[in-house]
């Protein structure tokens, strides 16, 4: 690399390997582990033809079943944003006995196996269980339906928003909301003017995580969800059921409807991030 080459501002000096090289392997890579397996799921939807994907896509139990894996996953990852948000802030700005536990307890999720996970939280929340017996009286059936699946994707989806969340505040001065206070500012201003621009883009990442995690969830919440036609059935578990079935092109099918919805939802949050950043890095 010459000098010419990187005053001219093509090219920026890093102690890693030249750009050409770096990229070749950054594309091999991804190709191999993530564009190839989804091509295929692609390009096996589109050999089914236009009137047999649209048979098995519009399919009423298809399509509850992907309705009800997307609408929990956006509500759970969405009770995530907040809650993961005060529990972030807690960890950071906080000092009590028992919080490096705490600490380490958000990352329980992450270590223990889901089906493990799943029969803990069906014991806890079964009609006989130590929290369901109290809530099944008040007409709140949580096990063996559909707020039963929010519970564990609202379980195992908490550590992406709080570790996403923690290192912005970590380096968010606290004089910054000491100097909004002086200023007439309350506290629910200071957070809403001040804070909460600076943690949006960090906490759409979190929301975003949580979410995708979520929707392709299968081993916590079959053993919660009761796994009913049109009532409790993920679409994780009903792609398993069409190739237990055999049943190639119909698991293919609901494949690539998730596949799609996906991807879009993904890029409407990092386009609402990228926009958010562009807004906090006007102003």
């Amino acid at each position: 690399m010459s000098a010419r080459a990187i005053c001219s501002g093509w090219v920026r000096p890093s102690v890693m390997p030249g750009f050409g090289m770096t990229l070749g392997f950054t594309l091999a890579y991804l190709g191999l582990v993530v564009l190839i397996p989804l091509s295929a799921v692609m390009f096996r939807a589109a050999g089914l033809g236009w009137q047999d994907f649209l048979a098995l896509a519009t399919d009423s139990r298809t399509l509850a079943a992907v309705r009800l894996s997307f609408s929990t996953a956006l509500l759970a990852a969405a009770l995530n944003a907040v809650f993961g948000l005060l529990v972030a802030w807690v960890l950071v700005r906080y000092s009590f006995p028992g919080k490096r536990v705490l600490d380490a307890m958000v990352d329980l999720p992450f270590a223990l196996p889901t089906a493990v996970a799943g029969i803990a939280l069906t014991s806890l929340y079964a009609g006989n269980g130590w929290i369901g017996q109290f809530l099944e009286p008040l007409g709140i059936k949580v096990a063996y339906a559909p707020l039963g699946i929010m519970v564990a994707l609202t379980f195992i989806g908490l550590p992406f928003v709080v570790r996403t969340i923690q290192p912005v505040l970590h380096d968010l001065d606290a004089e910054i909301e000491e100097a909004a206070a002086t200023l007439g500012a309350g506290r629910a201003r200071t957070f809403r003017k001040v804070i909460l621009p600076v943690l949006s883009p960090s906490l759409l990442t979190g929301f975003a995580l949580a979410c995708a995690r979520g929707v392709g969830e299968y081993g916590s919440v079959i053993f919660i969800a009761g796994n009913i036609p049109h009532v409790s059935e993920i679409a994780p578990l009903l792609i398993v059921i069409r190739l237990e079935e055999f049943n190639y092109a119909g698991a293919t099918a609901v494949a690539a409807i998730m596949l799609a919805i996906s991807f879009i939802l993904l890029l409407l949050i990092n386009l609402i991030q990228a926009w958010s950043s562009q807004r906090m890095g006007r102003a």
